[in-house]
């Protein structure tokens, strides 16, 4: 006798249905019903993996938005984590501020406007401008209509004094509209544009003008009608008839030094500032510049670093939610997660550090009630006015060296505490730098020392100005910023950091159950087949009964009649 368990007993006797007619009793059998009951028995254990397969899910999302959130942290404290301020830094500390004022009889906008850059040197300056340089312009006599033929062929060069020209060619058959966009054309060769000025109806006139100030227009016949004398631009000696504007340098001074240039656009003058130049300066006025830290862009950045983190915290804490009976929340799918909480507990532990004898409540930052963090901005702003050295070693990295020789260039967010480089200097002058007698740790380019990729010493650079071996002490401090820059960075890194190993272990995990459904599902698939044919048997087999019953009932009341 063929045995059943309790759940297949129950599946067969779900999927029959008896039927009663007269004194005759039938049983009829669902049994596409009857196989999905069985078959169900065997894909159960796929609904449970796939159960575990979707918590996963809910956790490698919960990973990789807190991955997201730290990399904003890692990416709003990068700036206050650089102490090297020069022109090409990304330091917070680097940002200036100009103030522009005149004395005298003079609008300082009007005279002069300024753009000052990245690490641009602070200090006050006084400019004054004598003149302003001026670029070549001249005209021609007018002719009746721009658009009628000239009736002139022929070929002249045209150029600046000193640089390149090009050859026009003109036909008769062209017009003072087509000379003009001829001319124009070769205007990045030629540093000459032409323009045509409207005097009345039936005047117009050619003007040429140079493109670089204090640089004078050259032209020459090359062959055929002398084209520019025919309208009057030159007469036959090839002078110009009529300048309109002389070229000329401008000439000023900064801090009582004069200084000339062929352009307006000043950029050499001051490291950092470039300023042009919009017209002169009256005798006795002058230009008064003060550049200064803007210490509101600094105020900024670290705002914006206190809402990041703020960000972090609060997704910290709503992973930690609770439900009424003091189980942990639906939500909260990183409820009591190690590594969520040591990254969290790093930073709390960075920020109530000491450093150089000052902490964060020296910037203003303090924790909230709710453990947020908040910025008291009118402090901040009397600490940067007044120590703003303290600000940038209590938040960024800095290095220094032993020896005024080796200068620092750039460092990293979080370098070695100390090291000792040793720097040989051969015959030819050439650089090679070692630490420990390790020439990997670093490259060098002529008196350029750079740490190497993938190294401790990454993001470190130096400029040796000695001319003799040295050994020279490395010694950096990294400041808050640096360090909470480096635990997010550690934290957030999608290639290696601790939060994307526990994601590609709970990918792997999915991987893994994913294949045992496969394989369920596989097996089930063949058990549902082996079930079609069998019970197709027993339909066949019932089918052939209830015939030869009905049969027989029909030869049984055939006798009785």
């Amino acid at each position: 006798m063929a045995t059943v368990t309790s759940s297949t007993s129950a599946a067969a006797t779900a999927a029959l249905a008896t039927t009663t007619s007269g004194t005759k009793t039938t049983t009829s059998v669902d049994w596409d019903a009857l196989i999905e009951t069985m078959v169900a028995t065997k894909t159960q254990a796929a609904t449970t993996i796939e159960t575990s397969i979707t918590a996963n899910e809910a956790k490698i999302a919960a990973y990789q938005q807190l991955q997201t959130l730290l990399a904003t942290v890692a990416t709003d404290t990068t700036s206050l984590a650089k102490s090297i301020v020069n022109s090409l830094s990304s330091s917070a500390y680097g940002a200036r501020a100009a103030t522009i004022s005149s004395t005298g009889d003079v609008s300082a906008s009007s005279a002069v406007s300024m753009a000052i850059s990245n690490g641009a040197a602070t200090g006050d300056h006084t400019l004054t401008v004598t003149q302003i340089a001026t670029a070549h312009k001249v005209i021609g006599t007018s002719v009746a209509s721009k658009a009628a033929d000239l009736g002139v062929t022929g070929t002249f060069t045209l150029g600046l004094e000193g640089g390149t020209s090009a050859d026009i060619s003109i036909t008769s058959g062209m017009t003072l509209e087509d000379l003009v966009d001829t001319i124009n054309a070769q205007s990045s060769t030629t540093n000459v544009q032409a323009s045509i000025i409207q005097i009345s109806s039936n005047q117009y006139e050619m003007i040429l003008t140079a493109t670089k100030d204090n640089a004078s227009i050259a032209t020459s016949v090359v062959s055929g009608d002398d084209v520019l004398t025919s309208l009057g631009v030159t007469d036959s000696t090839g002078a110009f008839t009529d300048v309109l504007q002389a070229p000329q340098p401008a000439i000023f001074s900064v801090d009582g030094i004069s200084l000339t240039r062929d352009t307006n656009n000043i950029t050499d003058v001051l490291s950092g500032v470039s300023f042009s130049l919009l017209q002169s300066t009256p005798t006795g006025s002058t230009v008064d510049i003060s550049i200064e830290v803007d210490t509101s862009s600094i105020q900024s950045v670290l705002q914006q670093f206190v809402t990041s983190y703020n960000a972090v915290r609060d997704y910290v804490t709503s992973q930690q939610t609770l439900t009424s009976s003091g189980t942990a929340d639906t939500s909260s799918v990183l409820f009591g997660d190690g590594t969520m909480r040591n990254v969290m507990t790093e930073m709390e532990q960075v920020l109530n550090s000491i450093i150089g004898g000052m902490s964060m409540s020296d910037l203003g930052l303090s924790f909230s009630s709710t453990n947020d963090l908040v910025l008291d901005t009118s402090t901040l702003a009397t600490t940067l006015a007044d120590n703003l050295d303290g600000v940038i070693s209590l938040l960024a990295t800095k290095t220094s060296t032993s020896s005024s020789s080796l200068a620092v260039v750039n460092t990293s967010s979080s370098p070695p505490a100390s090291f000792v480089m040793d720097i040989s200097v051969d015959e030819s002058g050439a650089l090679s730098a070692s630490v420990n007698g390790d020439s990997s740790m670093f490259t060098v380019s002529g008196r350029t020392i750079i740490g190497a990729a993938g190294t401790i010493y990454s993001g470190m650079a130096f400029t040796y100005s000695g001319s003799s071996s040295k050994s020279v002490t490395v010694t950096s401090t990294t400041g808050i910023a640096a360090q909470i820059n480096a635990i997010a960075t550690a934290a957030s890194n999608k290639s290696s950091g601790s939060l994307q190993d526990l994601i590609t272990n709970l990918q792997s995990q999915d991987d893994r159950m994913q294949q045992q459904i496969d394989d369920i599902n596989e097996r089930a698939a063949i058990y549902r087949a082996m079930l079609v044919t069998q019970y197709a048997k027993y339909q066949s087999a019932i089918s052939t009964a209830n015939s030869t019953l009905d049969y027989l009932s029909a030869l049984l009341n055939a006798s009785s009649d």
